[in-house]
C-alpha cells in the first residue's frame, strides 16, 4: 500500500501530458527531469563556446540576420505543458501593465514622479527611472564576454544593456600602430598645433595656486556674427581673440581625412552669398571654430533649433572628432617608436594619455540628436563613396536610436520650434561609447574602451549613482579633455540637478588602475589637474542663472573662457498679437535664497485677492517651477478656492477635465506649469485673466501664452488683463520679454509698471 501510495502522489504532480509521456516511453520527458536538463545544457554550452572561438567577426551588414545559439533552439524543441503556458502568460501580462504603468508614469520629462497632495510631494520628487534602472557600468556576463547577445535573452529577468566586446582587440590602442598614410601634422607644423600646444603645456603649481584663489580679468570684443564677446583668464592677462575673416582649412591644422571630408559635409549649410576663398564656414561656424580651436571654454547661449543649430552641432563634431584623431595619432605613433626601438637602449618618455581612455564627453537631450551626431561622425570619416569606413553595431544603432515616422500622431498642429526640438526619438534616457580607430568606428564600445562617449543627463546619472550605492562608476570620466553640453536649456525642463551631478564626479581621480600604464600617463592627470586642462562647450537657447552657474563654477580651464553675452533690444512682448494691457509688480527681496518666499507672500497677500470676486473668473496663474506649483496648489485647497490645475504628471483624462471646467467657468483659477506647457503646448480656451507668478524660463512663452487669449470670445476683450510678478534677479528673463532698455527702466521702480501692448508693436 505504501508504495501504491507512494506512486500516486508522484502521479498528482504530473499533467496530463507528463503522465502520457510516462505511459508510452516509461519515464519522464527530459525537460521536466531537472538533472538530465542541467546535463543537457551543459554540453549545449560547451558546444556553443567552441564554436564561438571559431567564429569570425561580426559583419556589419545591414542585411545581416541574427543566428539563434543553440541554447535557444534546445528551449524550443522543449514544449511546456498548458498549465505552465498560462502561467507564463499571465506573468508576461502582468509584466507588460507594470511596464506601462511605469511609463505613464514617468511622463515626458527626467523628473519622473507621481502627482500627490503635499509639500512632501515637492521634497520627494525623485525619479523613478534613477530607482527602477539598474545602474548599468558596462560590464558584462560571461556569456557576453563569449560573444553571446543577452541584451533580449528571455532567460533574463531584466534587459541587460548592450555592449561590443567583440572588437576589443581591434580598437585597442596599446596593441595598435599608426598606418604611415593616416599621419598627423609634420614636424614643422607640431609647434604651431593647437593640440600640441594645449595638451604640452606643463603647468605649476604657482599656476594652479592662482587659478583656485584668484579672480579672473576680464575683457570685451565685438564680432561680427557672435556679438558681444567677453574673455575670461585667471593666470595671465587675456590677449584679445580676433575674429578671422577668412579661414583657410589648412591653417586649421585638422586631421589628414577631415581637410578633404568638412566641405562636402558643411555644404549643406552653405550658400552663394560665401565668399569663394572661405567656401567651408559659415561665418557662425568660423568664428565659434576660431575659439574652440584654441581650447578655450565657449558658452553660446543664442542657439536655435530652428535656424543654427545644426550648424553648432557640426562645429562641435568636427573639432571632437579631430581632437580624437590628433590624440589617438600621438599614441599609435608611440606605440610604433616604442616597437622600433632596439632592445637594451633606454625607452624615451612617451607621455600622452590619460588614466582612461574616454577624452570627449557629449551631454544631448534626447537620443535623435545622438544620431545625428553619429552620423555626422561617420560622415566625416568617410572620403569618398568608395572608401566606406567600417562601423561595427550600426544596424543596432539605427534600430534603438531611429524612429518610425509612423509612431508620430497625424495632424497635431504645434510651433515650428516645438517640431524641430521634438523631432525623431525622444527617449531621454541613454548612453553609448564610441570607439575610433583610424579607418574604422566601434559604437556600444564598453565606456573603458571608448574614445567619446554621447549620453543625457539621466543615462549618465544611472551609471554614476549615488553615495551608497553598490553599482555606480564614475572612474570612465576621470581623463575627459572636451566637455560639450549640448541644448542645456531643455535640462532645465528635464532635471538639471543630474547635470549638477555629473559635473560633481567629472575629473577626479579613478578609484581603480583599469589596466593603465603609467608610464603612458600625462603629468597633469597624474597630479590631478586634468580639470584646468579640460574644454568646456556648452550650447543653449538663453540666458539663465543656473546655466551661467555651471561655466562660471565648474569651468576651470587655464587658457580661459569665452562667453556670449548679447543682450534683446527688443522683447518677446512685441510677439503678442491682442489688445491686452500688462501689469509688471516688482516684489522685494533681500536675498536670492529668500525670493521663492518673498514671492507667495507678495502674490497671497496683495495679488490673489484682487482675483477672489467672481467678476474676475477665467484667470490663469502660469507658474514656471514645480515646488511653486505644489505649494500654491496646497494653499488653494486650504483656502477652499474653486481651482483646478494641469501639471506634466497629469493624466489625459484629468487635463481633458480641467480644460473643461475652465473654459465652462465651473472653475475661476487654473493652475497651469511651465514645464507642461513645454513639453504639449496646448491651447487652452477661455483665458480672461492671465498671471504669471514668475517670467517664462523661454521669453517665447510669454507672447505664446498672452496670444493664447485671441482663442476666448473677441467681445470680451475689454475685460482682459494680464499681471506679471518679478524681482530685481529676473533682470534677464526681463530683458528678454520687454526689452533692454525698458528693463533697465523697471528695475529703477519700487511699485509696478503698465504696459499696453497692441498687435502691431
Amino acid at each position: 500500500m505504501g508504495k501504491r501510495r507512494g506512486g500516486r502522489e508522484l502521479l498528482r504532480g504530473l499533467s496530463k501530458r507528463q503522465k502520457k509521456h510516462l505511459r508510452e516511453f516509461g519515464e519522464e520527458h527530459p525537460f521536466h527531469d531537472p538533472v538530465l536538463l542541467l546535463l543537457v545544457l551543459r554540453s549545449c554550452f560547451i558546444f556553443q563556446s567552441e564554436n564561438s572561438d571559431k567564429s569570425s567577426v561580426e559583419s556589419d551588414s545591414e542585411t545581416e540576420v541574427e543566428q539563434v545559439s543553440v541554447y535557444h533552439k534546445l528551449l524550443a524543441t522543449l514544449k511546456t505543458s498548458p498549465e505552465s503556458e498560462s502561467e507564463e502568460e499571465e506573468d508576461e501580462s502582468e509584466s507588460e501593465e507594470a511596464g506601462e504603468s511605469e511609463t505613464e508614469m514617468d511622463g515626458e520629462g527626467s523628473q519622473e514622479a507621481e502627482e500627490a497632495d503635499g509639500d512632501e510631494e515637492a521634497k520627494n520628487n525623485v525619479p523613478d527611472q534613477e530607482e527602477g534602472t539598474d545602474t548599468a557600468d558596462q560590464t558584462l556576463t560571461q556569456k557576453q564576454a563569449d560573444g553571446a547577445d543577452t541584451s533580449c535573452d528571455p532567460s533574463h529577468g531584466v534587459t541587460e544593456e548592450f555592449t561590443d566586446v567583440k572588437h576589443e582587440s581591434e580598437f585597442s590602442l596599446e596593441t595598435n600602430f599608426m598606418e604611415e598614410e593616416s599621419g598627423d601634422c609634420n614636424a614643422d607644423e607640431r609647434d604651431s598645433n593647437p593640440f600640441k600646444q594645449h595638451m604640452d603645456k606643463e603647468l605649476e603649481e604657482k599656476e594652479v595656486e592662482k587659478m583656485s584663489t584668484l579672480p579672473k580679468t576680464s575683457s570685451q570684443s565685438k564680432w561680427p556674427s557672435l556679438g558681444q564677446l567677453i574673455f575670461s583668464s585667471t593666470l595671465e592677462k587675456h590677449k584679445t581673440l580676433k575674429a578671422d575673416k577668412e579661414v583657410d582649412v589648412k591653417q586649421l591644422y585638422l586631421h589628414k581625412p577631415l581637410e578633404s571630408t568638412w566641405p562636402k559635409v558643411n555644404k549643406q549649410f552653405l550658400s552663394s552669398v560665401n565668399k569663394p576663398s572661405n567656401p567651408s564656414f559659415t561665418p557662425l561656424q568660423r568664428e565659434l571654430f576660431c575659439i574652440m580651436n584654441t581650447y578655450r571654454d565657449l558658452f553660446y547661449p543664442e542657439r536655435n533649433a530652428l535656424t543654427n543649430g545644426e550648424e553648432i552641432r557640426h562645429a562641435y563634431c568636427l573639432h571632437a572628432l579631430n581632437h580624437v584623431l590628433k590624440a589617438n595619432a600621438q599614441v599609435l605613433s608611440n606605440n610604433a617608436k616604442r616597437r622600433d626601438q632596439k632592445p637594451g637602449t633606454e625607452k624615451d618618455d612617451y607621455r600622452d594619455q590619460g588614466l582612461t581612455r574616454p577624452k570627449v564627453l557629449m551631454i544631448v537631450p534626447f537620443r535623435e540628436c545622438a544620431l545625428r551626431i553619429v552620423h555626422i561622425l561617420i560622415s566625416l570619416l568617410e572620403v569618398n563613396e568608395k572608401r566606406k569606413i567600417d562601423v561595427s553595431n550600426k544596424k543596432r544603432f539605427k534600430g534603438e536610436f531611429g524612429s518610425d515616422p509612423e509612431e508620430k500622431p497625424p495632424n497635431l498642429k504645434r510651433p515650428e520650434d516645438y517640431e524641430a526640438v521634438f523631432a525623431g526619438n525622444i527617449d531621454d534616457h541613454f548612453r553609448i561609447g564610441v570607439a575610433i580607430l583610424q579607418k574604422s568606428m566601434r559604437l556600444y564600445a564598453p565606456f573603458y574602451s571608448s574614445d567619446i562617449i554621447i549620453a543625457s543627463p539621466l543615462g549618465m546619472r544611472t551609471v554614476i549613482g549615488a553615495e551608497g550605492e553598490k553599482k555606480r562608476d564614475f572612474d570612465f570620466l576621470s581623463s575627459i579633455e572636451i566637455l560639450i553640453i549640448d541644448q542645456a536649456d531643455i535640462y532645465l525642463m528635464q532635471n538639471w540637478e543630474h547635470v549638477l551631478h555629473l559635473m560633481k564626479h567629472i575629473n577626479l581621480l579613478p578609484l581603480d588602475s583599469h589596466g593603465v600604464d603609467f608610464s603612458r600617463v600625462r603629468m597633469m592627470n597624474l597630479n590631478n589637474w586634468s580639470k584646468y586642462y579640460r574644454q568646456t562647450l556648452l550650447f543653449s537657447a538663453l540666458q539663465d542663472p543656473q546655466i551661467n552657474s555651471v561655466f562660471n563654477k565648474h569651468c576651470f580651464n587655464y587658457v580661459g573662457q569665452v562667453a556670449v553675452r548679447n543682450m534683446p533690444l527688443t522683447g518677446s512682448i512685441s510677439h503678442v498679437v491682442v489688445q491686452l494691457p500688462h501689469v509688471f509688480r516688482r516684489l522685494e527681496a533681500e536675498s536670492l535664497t529668500s525670493v521663492i518666499d518673498a514671492r507667495f507672500q507678495f502674490f497671497i497677500d496683495k495679488v490673489l485677492p484682487e482675483y477672489r470676486d467672481a467678476i474676475m473668473s477665467h484667470t490663469l496663474i502660469y507658474v514656471p517651477s514645480y515646488f511653486d506649483y505644489v505649494r500654491l496648489r496646497n494653499y488653494f485647497k486650504k483656502e477652499d478656492l474653486n481651482f483646478t490645475h494641469i501639471c506634466e504628471y497629469t493624466k489625459k483624462a484629468g487635463v481633458c477635465r480641467a480644460r473643461r471646467f475652465f473654459l465652462k467657468g465651473e472653475k475661476q483659477f487654473l493652475l497651469f506649469t511651465e514645464r507642461f506647457h513645454f513639453y504639449k503646448r496646448y491651447t487652452i480656451k477661455g483665458i480672461r485673466n492671465l498671471i504669471f507668478y514668475e517670467l517664462p524660463t523661454y521669453s517665447h512663452f510669454y507672447s505664446e501664452i498672452c496670444n493664447m487669449l485671441k482663442a476666448t470670445d473677441s467681445a470680451v476683450d475689454a475685460t482682459w488683463t494680464c499681471t506679471v510678478l518679478y524681482s530685481k534677479y529676473d533682470a534677464q528673463k526681463l530683458a528678454a520679454v520687454v526689452g533692454i532698455d525698458r528693463t533697465a527702466q523697471m528695475l529703477q521702480s519700487k511699485k509696478y509698471v503698465h504696459l499696453f501692448v497692441t498687435g502691431e508693436n
